[in-house]
């Protein structure tokens, strides 16, 4: 959905405006790797989303992330809040950005300072942004934060790191960021690194938070199903490109990129009549085709519909659906969009009916 600054100032809390990252190494800094290229993606504000980022290990995601953070600057385009460089917010503006939007990171176990209890991370906050004044408000407020998520105070407070699971690490940074009232969290797989049976606790946590509290979630992960189950958007990712965006439940019950039909057959499936499939999902390429210069598409050596064009110039984004787009030429006869417009496939109808259909849907695995 393109747009000046000016124009998106009052409706965008964060935005990517063609966004690309390349990181140089080497000698003399000659090599060179795209990260992540021409990538555009909003969230609104004003209404409560989950949109997944989804991709293989080298796809791009944790760049993304740390792009949205302000982590890293980008090397070409502009990430805005509330319409205005993340490079060149004032201190004030700052502030509010550190409150309105909040991350909980992958590890849940080098989050923490293992000399301090785990209070410590959830007092810091409420001090630095007087978020109550005096120590049973202090405390009330942690309470309160903590049963939000499914943890009882008497077990988790006045214990170091080391005495809690990761999956109670885990729910006490989502505590954290919930004590801000943030009106947006980037979870970079939040739960990769927890065991199967607290996924689900920490995922329906973030549910929780989206429903309740209004807040809007970018949800990175390798994961589909997970992706699946949270999710009313889905934006797949690979080295550094997007493949597919769109409605979660569109493009996982009908994938169209090639390496989205990867993705979805890769998902093992406790069904004997729809054996798993694995690299299977797609046949061998048909064509060994060299690229012709810098521009190409990613995923040429790997798909099995390889045409000339495919090695010649980036596929564009192709608008099959008005909920969603795909990067590739075996649907060129739909219209072109440029990637600057590429959210207006999923910022358009996130609406109540959306998330009321992601909340139906729950643990429904089966689809994928």
């Amino acid at each position: 959905m393109s747009a000046s600054p000016t124009a998106t100032a009052s409706a965008a809390l964060l935005e990517a405006d063609n966004i690309t990252k390349v990181f140089s190494g080497g000698l003399l800094h000659r090599s060179q790797l795209t990260a992540l290229a021409d990538f555009s993606f909003r969230v609104s504000g004003e209404t409560p989303s989950i949109t997944a980022i989804v991709g293989e290990s080298g796809s791009g995601k944790t760049t993304l992330a740390r792009l949205l953070l302000g982590l890293v600057t980008p090397t070409s385009g502009v990430v805005r809040y509330k319409g205005t460089d993340l490079q060149e917010l004032d201190k004030e503006a700052q502030r509010a950005f550190l409150r309105d939007v909040q991350v909980i990171f992958q590890d849940p176990f080098e989050v923490y300072n293992p000399f301090y209890k785990v209070d410590h991370v959830l007092d810091t906050p409420i001090k630095n942004f007087g978020l109550a004044n005096g120590r049973r408000a202090r405390r009330a407020l942690m309470e309160e934060s903590l049963g939000a998520v499914g943890l009882r105070a008497e077990e988790t407070l006045g214990r170091f790191p080391h005495q809690l699971s990761g999956g109670q690490r885990q729910r006490i940074m989502v505590a954290r960021a919930l004590l801000l009232r943030p009106k947006l969290i980037i979870a970079d797989e939040p739960v990769s690194m927890v065991d199967a049976s607290m996924r689900a606790t920490i995922l329906g946590s973030l549910q929780k938070l989206n429903r309740e509290f209004g807040i809007s979630v970018v949800y990175i992960t390798h994961d589909l199903t997970t992706a699946y189950q949270i999710s009313q958007d889905i934006i797949v990712l690979y080295r550094g490109s997007v493949a597919e965006v769109g409605n979660v439940e569109t493009i996982v019950q009908e994938p169209q990129h090639p390496y989205t039909q990867l993705l979805v057959g890769s998902v093992p499936v406790p069904n004997p009549d729809h054996p798993w499939q694995g690299e299977r999902a797609l046949d061998a390429p048909t064509a060994d085709l060299t690229p012709r210069g810098e521009s190409f598409c990613p995923f040429h050596d790997r798909c099995p519909h390889t045409m000339p064009v495919c090695v010649e110039q980036h596929p564009p984004m192709f608008r099959t659906a008005p909920d969603r787009a795909v990067a590739c030429y075996l649907y060129q006869e739909s219209p072109t969009m440029p990637a600057a417009e590429m959210t207006s496939v999923i910022t358009g109808g996130a609406g109540g009916d959306r998330g009321q259909r992601t909340g139906e849907r729950g643990q429904k695995t089966e689809a994928v």
